[in-house]
């Protein structure tokens, strides 16, 4: 697990890092280093301004590196944004890690049917665009687990006779090769096993999206045009705030709700129980006693991505 978290925050004093020394090259080479000398001294001038804001967004620093002051000013820069852009005054929050947690996810494949409503649900909630799903749900021919058999936009009536529905989403990989694909270290770990990407730092190379082996990164190629009043107001900095065009997102496990005890949205709308979500440290969780107690498998545990994310059956 990755030794990073909210309250490893690198020492502003410290020597720069080889992203903070690349950063400062590119914009040494856009010669704007001379702007921004010139203009911090009226930044404070700007307050809430749209001109004041786009300024600080493109200095921001990485999340991780932020001290406490500097992530306060830019989740209330966030809310601000998304109050001119949507008309909504939102929460957005920089609830940390859970100590002693660490997020994991079964599903009862026995009993998915194939309704979708988790996807329904994790649009709602997350905030996504319309073209953009974090769930996929496959619908699979018994006895089978070859994926790329399955359809994956099947149609009409469910459940279908003589077959199976195999919800998938981000694993969260305990050895994520995505994390290890990101040339920027806008992905990386979090304590409680979720990870997570800071879109202010995202270039949108879309490497991380091509060394996912579960499809599960989706590139932003629009701002949510979201109706005011679809709009959850409930957010969280790694997780379901307002995204920018032209990054990748994921699943976060619904950070904004699990980290304050919470059900993940997608389990919440399950209306057959098929979702099971909770604390893998826990020995008296119900998600231990599945592992414990049922014959568990994970996709693709080949490939040595180790998922916290596995599937049973009924016996």
């Amino acid at each position: 697990m990755s030794d990073k978290s909210n309250d490893q925050r690198r020492d502003p004093g410290a020597d720069p890092q080889p992203t903070d020394l690349a950063r400062r090259r590119f914009l040494q080479r856009l010669g704007v280093t001379a702007l921004a000398a010139g203009a911090t001294a009226s930044a404070p001038a700007w307050g809430g301004s749209t001109l004041g804001d786009a300024f600080a967004d493109f200095f921001q620093d990485h999340y991780q590196r932020m001290d406490a002051d500097e992530v306060k000013e830019t989740l209330a820069r966030i809310e601000r944004k998304a109050k001119r852009r949507y008309g909504v005054d939102i929460d957005c929050k920089d609830t940390p890690a859970i100590p002693g947690v660490v997020f994991g996810y079964a599903i009862n494949i026995s009993k998915c049917r194939g309704y979708r409503d988790c996807v329904h649900a994790c649009v709602e909630e997350n905030n996504l665009s319309r073209d953009t799903q974090y769930i996929r749900v496959v619908e699979m021919h018994h006895g089978s687990l070859n994926l790329h058999e399955g359809d994956h936009y099947y149609q009409g009536t469910v459940p279908e006779p003589g077959k199976y529905y195999l919800p998938m989403q981000c694993m969260q990989c305990d050895n994520p090769p995505c994390v290890k694909a990101c040339p920027v270290e806008a992905t990386w770990m979090e304590q409680d096993g979720v990870v997570v990407v800071d879109y202010d730092w995202c270039i949108g190379c879309r490497y991380c999206m091509a060394a996912c082996p579960y499809q599960a990164r989706h590139f932003n190629w629009g701002d949510p045009d979201l109706p005011p009043g679809e709009i959850n107001p409930d957010t969280h900095f790694l997780g379901n705030r307002p995204r920018p065009k032209g990054v990748v997102e994921k699943c976060h496990f619904c950070l904004q709700r699990t980290r304050e005890g919470r059900m993940p949205a997608c389990q919440e709308a399950c209306p057959t129980g098929a979702r099971i979500f909770g604390n893998l440290l826990d020995p008296n969780s119900e998600i231990r006693y599945v592992l414990e107690n049922r014959a568990v498998f994970r996709l693709k545990e080949e490939l040595g991505t180790e998922p916290k994310f596995w599937y049973f059956r009924d016996v």
